[in-house]
């Protein structure tokens, strides 16, 4: 593999494709998370929605209700 493509870092699938983290959709349960807005829980909380994009059920286990 080219390891070129990943010099500039960010998000991509299994077959090498550059991910846009701008556009993962945003389910729900995300826009009532204490975590939504918490920098060090970004890469995170991108990579488990974009493992779960067209799935029925959004799940989270670093879930936690915004006050």
């Amino acid at each position: 593999m080219d390891d070129e493509i990943y010099k500039n870092g960010g998000y991509f699938d299994d077959d090498g494709n550059k991910l846009d983290p701008d556009i993962i959709p945003k389910p729900g349960l995300c826009l009532v998370c204490a975590n939504e807005d918490n920098p060090y829980e970004l890469v995170l909380c991108n990579l488990n929605r974009l493992d779960q994009v067209g799935d029925d059920e959004f799940k989270c286990g670093s879930f936690e209700q915004k006050d």
